[in-house]
């Protein structure tokens, strides 16, 4: 069967996170904690409008754009100026900064393919014509993978799979999946709940990415406990390269050669457009139990989520937040007093049938009052639960504000979290230190697993009015911190631009030359996102 899904899809705010609508200030409590941690910071002019914008880019010649029009239709080419600029780069903090800039680069069109045939004629038409070419999924990228970075290339083309969603199958019987790679996360849910069943992918992104993003970037959600990573779930996979078109993933549990669908999980669109993903999926949970608590300090909760983690009794979510990130969270709902006072929060949801949630819940309860944990009161983990997809919308207040604020995360064994956790911290606060910039380092663990965890930090800081070049200078010092410590240079936000100068250090030179070797095999021209992953 085939869903007709709806074609047209609301464009996030250009030079912020989300719908416009949704846009807030800072809550009271917030302005308060950061006058006293951060003093006065001065706000800084306003961006200009999209319509004030000048492009630095060419848009794509009247012959490159009748050639595009020709496979998809004239219809489906846009090189107008504001369909331009929304495809011009991601949703990071640096992504939003130069945003606020009087002159910016573009891709030279946009191109919306109608289906898989669609995507192999743009890429020969690209590859015949010398363009490259950036897949578009939601563009909620946070390491600048969708800069429209021509490379050796005459121009860009931004291919915005939006037209290539629906729900293609469902096998409930084996519980498996199949979709266009455009279809977002919420779609995907609201098609999935309509037949008894869902995916329970839930990154900050979820109200925007889309399916064929998350497998692109390896994406990890807030149920990964529960649930595994994104690469975890897929099955197989459909892409279409420049010269040919794969369909991965034959039978579960395959050991006909090297498993082809993991090189294209995280391959951000270099060797490649994923059209369809295939998905383990799961009935819809009868139960949700939700419970908070809290550990004296950052070391002792660690602890008991690896506890939780090896022993295996199955929380959907499993996260910590730190002592400074517990501060805030608790300004965030106004308890200042709170805020002020040391220790650490944890969130925990169970899921699935009730009677076998609850008996998950009592395990896991059981490890983390041996661990040293403290129940707290549920509403804690309701408000992390109702709040979850607001913090983007916060950063958006945060930089109107003057105040800086952006993310990074790492990964590591459970003998080595404290030590990267430590060396993360002290290149953070160097860094800002050396700007002369006060500043305050957030973190939390929300992935777990039996060997290890990941670490994410947010970061706010009085950087100035011009921060894009002082964090820049910060974030490469604390790249270098994590390769020494033994870190991944990301677990979940991928690699894009920010992180290529470090990939050789990570999978090293033979590595690299593998992904190179398959890349130039795929992708001869090199039209597939100039610059991403492989620098």
């Amino acid at each position: 069967m085939s869903t007709q899904p709806e074609n047209e899809r609301t464009d996030m705010r250009w030079d912020g996170w989300g719908d416009p609508a949704r846009a807030h200030g800072l809550p009271g409590g917030v302005k308060l904690l950061l006058t006293a941690v951060l003093g006065r910071t001065p706000a800084p002019p306003p961006g200009p409008d999209l319509a004030d914008v000048t492009i630095s880019t060419p848009a794509l010649p009247a012959d490159d754009v009748a050639a595009l029009a020709a496979v998809v239709g004239p219809e489906h080419v846009a090189t107008g100026h504001d369909a331009r600029l929304l495809h011009a780069g991601g949703k990071s903090t640096p992504d939003l900064l130069r945003r606020r800039q009087a002159e910016q680069a573009a891709p030279g069109a946009v191109v919306l393919p109608g289906s898989e045939d669609d995507v192999a004629a743009v890429l020969a038409v690209a590859t015949e014509r010398g363009l490259a070419v950036v897949p578009f999924g939601g563009g909620t990228a946070v390491t600048g993978g969708l800069a429209p970075d021509a490379g050796a290339h005459r121009g860009v083309v931004s291919l915005d799979l939006r037209r290539l969603t629906g729900l293609v199958a469902l096998d409930e019987e084996s519980q498996e999946a199949t979709f266009h790679a455009g279809t977002t996360a919420p779609a995907a849910e609201a098609a999935l709940g309509a037949r008894g069943f869902e995916l329970g992918h839930f990154p900050q992104s979820f109200e925007f990415a889309t399916l064929g993003g998350f497998a692109a970037m390896r994406s990890s959600g807030q149920n990964s406990a529960g649930y595994g990573r994104f690469d975890t779930m897929v099955t197989g996979l459909r892409v279409v390269t420049p010269t040919g078109t794969l369909d991965l993933g034959r039978a579960p549990g395959s050991a006909a050669g090297p498993d082809l669908v993991r090189w294209f999980l995280g391959s951000e669109g270099t060797f490649g457009v994923i059209t369809e993903v295939r998905l383990r999926v799961h009935p819809t949970p009868e139960a949700r139990l939700f419970d908070a608590w809290t550990f004296r300090d950052f070391t002792s909760g660690a602890d008991a989520l690896r506890r939780v983690a090896q022993v295996g009794t199955g929380p959907t979510v499993l996260r910590l937040s730190d002592e400074e990130e517990t501060a805030v969270s608790l300004a965030q709902v106004g308890n200042i007093g709170k805020a002020l006072t040391r220790g650490c929060s944890a969130v925990v949801l169970h899921e699935g049938p009730a009677d076998l949630a609850a008996a998950r819940r009592e395990a896991t309860t059981r490890v983390l009052r041996e661990a040293g944990g403290k129940p707290a009161a549920e509403k804690l983990a309701a408000s992390w639960d109702h709040g979850r997809f607001k913090a983007p919308y916060l950063r958006d207040a945060l930089l109107a504000a003057g105040v800086f604020c952006e993310t990074l995360e790492t990964a590591t064994t459970w003998s080595n979290l404290a030590a990267l956790k430590a060396a993360v911290t002290a290149a953070l606060a160097d860094g800002f230190d050396r700007e002369g910039a006060k500043h305050r380092i957030l973190c939390h663990v929300s992935h777990v697993y039996p060997t290890g965890a990941s670490l994410y930090f947010t970061v706010i800081a009085g950087l100035g009015v011009e921060p894009l070049e002082p964090w820049e200078r910060v974030k490469s010092q604390v790249n270098d911190a994590i390769m020494a410590a033994g870190g991944t240079i990301s677990h979940h936000h991928g690699v894009g631009v920010d992180h290529a100068p470090w990939l050789e250090q990570e999978i090293g030179a033979t590595g690299l030359r593998m992904l190179r070797a398959v890349r130039a095999e795929l992708d001869p021209a090199g039209i597939m996102n100039p610059g991403a992953l492989l620098g």
